[in-house]
């Protein structure tokens, strides 16, 4: 009997056996060249089926190395199979760092610019912002290429692609100076604070994220990350705005052991192991689990939060837990944060998959009159119609991915029915 593949949560089971594991650009252009239908598996972190397909799967797993360091330009060009983790500590030891990191450094490059992954923080935009050149082998197995600074509209076009245009092969990321982070956590934040002082509390460090399960009318946790200069505020506070602080280290989870955790309590620590939640090299959050998204417009934050907390019995028999962060606007064309500031609630559900997702109808619904967009490599709901909607650049997007796969090679199910609406 083959042995299929499975997501990282075991949710997805992918649909063929047949997959391949190239090591050169070349190996991927006979792939491309040969097979009519392929997509490319990242870390295998997405909760749906966009990265899905019935006839060939591509994994890039072999091709993880750094190609280049330009330190005069703060540059670095990396092979797209390379996962954060295996990445950041590179980047430390020469100098260097990214803006902002995800929860959790196990994830691919190329997967979470496909479907705009991010970290938190008012300042800090998700992590495709942080792409300044994107190559990839289109269907023709011809090699393509976007730069930021020569090809406009392509290029927003281009970086959070969905896997639909081609196989993304290099990556140029824009750097900053190394930095350090120091985290602390304070607990049941209560909601009325939370309301009322919105704004302060989400900008009061480099990166702020609230977990909460919507339960007793509080935020659970604050997680801080905070850089030097801004830790002074919280070296000795006792009560923020309610909330106290945590003397232990804390799991987002309530129930959770934090040694899988990154380090609390203020101690200092380098940029890529504060700004995710969890270690390189642990088993991250609850592992079977289901996830959800949901971003909108930064001023309907509060509003869109109130709506949710009122959801809260329906939700607790479900719910492992919520968290909450912000994120800058940017002007990638399918990323959920094109041209708004925004808000993002996401959901880290049991593995109760038909209740999720009659939640989901739910969930939506509450946010409805905020037009949220869904997070593209999550569950959700939303009907294409509506979907496409949120996104007015969505039929130039169409129009792109038309140019460099007008057959459809690396369309499935899920971006036909998605994006196309077939």
């Amino acid at each position: 009997m083959e042995q299929r593949l499975t997501n990282w949560s075991g949710n997805v089971t992918y649909s063929t056996a047949n997959i391949h594991y190239p090591k050169t650009l070349g190996e991927i252009q006979q792939l491309v060249r040969q097979w009519p239908k392929l997509k490319v598996l990242g870390s295998k972190h997405c909760f749906n089926t966009i990265a899905d397909c019935d006839e060939n799967l591509v994994s890039l797993q072999a091709m993880n190395k750094v190609l280049v360091l330009d330190t005069v330009n703060q540059l670095v060009k990396v092979e797209a199979g390379i996962t954060y983790g295996e990445l950041c500590p590179y980047l430390h030891q020469n100098g260097f760092a990214l803006h902002n990191l995800a929860s959790l450094p196990h994830i691919s490059v190329a997967g979470s610019i496909a479907t705009a992954t991010h970290g938190s923080g008012v300042g800090n935009g998700n992590l495709a912002t942080q792409v300044v050149a994107l190559e990839w082998v289109n269907a023709h197995g011809e090699i393509s290429w976007v730069t930021a600074e020569a090809d406009g509209d392509n290029f927003w076009a281009a970086v959070v692609g969905l896997g639909a245009v081609g196989i993304v092969t290099e990556i140029t990321l824009r750097l900053q100076p190394a930095f350090s982070i120091r985290q602390f956590v304070f607990e049941n934040l209560p909601f009325s604070q939370l309301y009322a002082h919105f704004k302060e509390i989400v900008s009061a460090a480099y990166s702020v994220s609230l977990f909460t399960n919507w339960q007793n009318e509080v935020v659970n946790s604050v997680w801080i990350k905070a850089t030097l200069q801004q830790a002074v505020n919280f070296e000795k506070v006792e009560g923020w705005f309610g909330a106290g602080a945590a003397t232990q280290p804390v799991h987002p989870l309530p129930d959770a052991d934090a040694e899988n955790c990154t380090k609390q309590l203020g101690i200092p620590g380098p940029w890529f192991e504060r700004l995710p939640h969890f270690k390189w090299g642990f088993t991250p959050s609850r592992g079977t689990e289901l996830q959800s998204e949901y971003f909108v417009a930064k001023q309907y934050g509060v509003a869109a939060i109130q709506a949710i907390a009122k959801l809260a019995p329906k939700l607790a028999p479900h719910l492992f837990i919520s968290e909450i962060r912000t994120i800058a606007a940017d002007g990638l064309w399918l990323s959920p944060c094109y041209q708004q500031d925004s808000v993002a609630i996401h959901f880290t559900w049991q593995q109760h998959i038909p209740k999720v997702m009659q939640l989901l109808l739910v969930v939506e619904n509450a946010l409805e009159p905020f037009k949220p967009r869904p997070h593209w490599g999550k569950l959700f709901a939303m009907a294409p119609a509506t979907l496409q909607t949120r996104y007015p650049k969505m039929t130039a997007f169409k129009n792109f991915v038309l140019l460099y796969d007008p057959g459809g090679k690396f369309r499935n199910e899920f971006l036909e029915t998605t994006m196309f609406g077939k």
